[in-house]
């Protein structure tokens, strides 16, 4: 069946030729090239591959957008003739991300964070100066080349506040300006250039405590000699020597917990795809770390890329998969960059590839780029969007280490959580257990953002107290009041100051009904507005929101309404009619909803209304 694509749009040389670039030629008319008239047109040796091809829509939309700056209805055209796929449904795909534009953009877009750590210090200002001097958001320069927009949280949270820097064309780039000032910004929307890459600072570098961040505190420049010569690798080689089921024996005494908030044990995951008898099987890096306040992996994707590479490695052989993918955030440019690096480099010295280091066993890793979607965090929207869907997330079951990505058997850990096993491989699971608390083992890595004086990401063993993390990090900037904290993110819980002696494990937290979550810790002084910025994690979930389940779509709509009445003071039915209407809608997202989303969407709120008080 013809496809019926949009009359009269054509590509322009530039889309055609990004298209190329990823897909390669043409070769007939079943993926884009000329159609045959007459009995030869009616079959084709190329239908079954170019339809085999849809994971690479997402990827193929990226490069249109970056080539020229946005996706054209010629250039989605042409996209849905190399890949044999319907025009309204790649309309779907496109138009589910932030990221992607099908509207007419300029070659250089700013986006500005406005998001609760970068209002902590200042984003609003910015924002406002903008408005001022420069024109609303998507309004153009005068010259028609640069404009801006708002953004959600970019993962910049210990260098807040923060812009990102997108420039299409056949050097296609995007940079982080982080921190940023609105001086710095209008001049970048003047044709400046952005400058050199923000650098990370790690609090505590030279800690010789260190496990998962000791390499990422080097101040040398990552390479492969580099990682090496600090023990890089000899986790991969114990692992050999191990064998597939010894590695997942020293994983399940290790004890090890997800790091991403679901605290999912890591090998009675493994366990289970190692005995899949389906193949192939898959790996999946989740590195789309979007939650408001989060950027660990950030941290570790930038400073020691080939750590997340080797603990990929070991996963890989340990659960039998031979392809890896690391789904990597949108807003993420320099992070990739290094990953990106760190592969070719792998895979150029025999790390990566159909036979690591001689021993008989393939693997090999690929970056998918994300386009804004926070909901892609969730496992199997992860899944969706590498098959390049839109990314709705699955009902369960059948589990992922069941039925995956493509189908098939898949392994889905995140970043901090695969960096883990460098240390339980070479140290033997029981080892690694004797740091933490019996049922919370290892070190975490915490998000310390907002008002505090020391931001950054800091590891400490499980079991250190919220009061002694906030200590290491310099306590509340200026010793100013501090009026809460807000643990795990926007879908956490908020703390109030009489509760930081509350030791910082899984199952403490869970006591004390909050969450560790991502390992977001932000930290409100007295000078912050909370029902505005109940207001602000409201929107963010009404927007980050996929809308494939009612309870979710539209409870997050009605919980927006009752707080901003709340706020204006134009109640219906008094204040507490409004805070019953919250709760319940709370109650059945938790119980209604798909996935985590909309589960967690009150769970900041309702504790800020319980725990603080908030509009009390």
């Amino acid at each position: 069946m013809d496809l019926h694509l949009v009359p009269g749009a054509e590509p322009t040389a530039a889309e055609s030729a990004a298209l190329d670039h990823l897909l390669g030629a043409a070769r007939d008319g079943w993926d884009g090239g000329e159609r045959l008239l007459g009995p030869e047109g009616n079959t084709a040796s190329t239908g079954h591959d170019a339809r085999s091809r849809r994971h690479l829509l997402l990827p193929a939309l990226w490069a249109l957008q970056e080539r020229i700056g946005w996706i054209s209805p010629g250039g989605l055209n042409e996209l849905c003739r190399r890949l044999t796929i319907p025009p309204a449904d790649a309309y779907g795909v496109a138009t589910f991300y932030a990221m992607l534009a099908v509207e007419p953009r300029p070659a250089r877009v700013v986006h500005v964070c406005e998001d609760i750590a970068c209002r902590c210090n200042g984003s609003d200002e910015l924002i406002a100066q903008l408005e001022e001097r420069f024109g609303g958001e998507g309004e153009l320069s005068g010259d028609g080349s640069t404009t801006w927009y708002r953004s959600p949280c970019l993962g910049q949270c210990d260098r807040a506040p923060a812009a990102l820097v997108g420039d299409a064309g056949d050097e296609a780039r995007e940079r982080t300006l982080a921190p940023t000032t609105a001086a710095a910004v209008l001049d970048v929307l003047a044709g400046g250039e952005p400058g050199p890459a923000p650098v990370t600072v790690l609090p505590q570098a030279g800690d010789p405590s260190l496990r998962l961040l000791r390499r990422a505190a080097l101040p040398n420049e990552v390479c492969l000699d580099e990682y090496r010569a600090h023990g890089g690798y000899a986790a991969l080689r114990r692992a050999v020597e191990l064998g597939p089921e010894g590695v997942i024996r020293e994983l399940k005494d290790s004890k090890l917990q997800g790091r991403g908030g679901a605290a999912f044990p890591t090998g009675v995951k493994w366990d289970a795809v190692a005995h899949q008898p389906v193949r192939p099987h898959y790996l999946v890096c989740n590195a789309d770390e979007s939650e408001p306040g989060t950027f660990k992996d950030r941290v570790l994707m930038e400073r020691d890329p080939f750590s997340l590479i080797e603990a990929m490695t070991i996963a890989a052989y340990a659960t039998g998969c031979e392809r890896g993918y690391v789904y990597i955030r949108g807003e993420y440019p320099e992070p990739q960059h290094a990953l990106e690096a760190a592969i070719a480099e792998a895979r150029r010295r025999g790390y990566l590839g159909g036979d690591v280091l001689g021993e008989g066993f393939a693997f090999d890793v690929e970056i998918r780029k994300g386009a804004g979607a926070y909901i892609c965090g969730e496992e199997t929207a992860i899944f969706e969007s590498i098959e390049g869907n839109r990314g709705e997330p699955r009902n369960k079951p059948p589990f992922p280490v069941v039925q995956g990505l493509f189908g098939k058997p898949t392994v889905v850990n995140n970043v901090e959580t695969l960096v883990n096993v460098l240390d339980i491989v070479a140290r033997s699971g029981p080892a690694y257990a004797e740091n933490g608390t019996d049922t919370s083992t290892g070190t975490k890595l915490f998000c310390l953002s907002g008002h505090v004086e020391r931001p950054g990401v800091y590891e400490v063993p499980f079991g250190t107290t919220l009061q002694e993390l906030l200590d290491l990090a310099g306590g509340v900037t200026g010793g100013k009041e501090l009026q809460c904290i807000l643990m795990g993110g926007a879908a956490g819980g908020f703390l109030r100051p009489d509760e930081l002696d509350l030791p910082l494990t899984f199952e403490a937290a869970r006591e004390a009904k909050t969450t560790l979550g991502s390992g977001v810790v932000l930290v409100l002084d007295e000078s912050v507005d909370l029902p505005r910025l109940l207001m602000r994690i409201a929107a963010f979930f009404r927007n980050e929101s996929c809308g494939q389940c009612v309870p979710c779509r539209v409870g997050t709509v009605r919980q927006q309404e009752s707080l901003a009445r709340l706020v204006s003071g134009k109640t219906i039915g008094g204040t507490q009619r409004e805070l019953a209407v919250i709760a319940e809608v709370g109650q059945c997202m938790r119980d209604a909803s798909i996935c985590g989303l909309g589960q967690t969407a009150s769970s900041a709120i309702e504790s800020a209304i319980d725990r603080l008080g908030v509009f009390s």
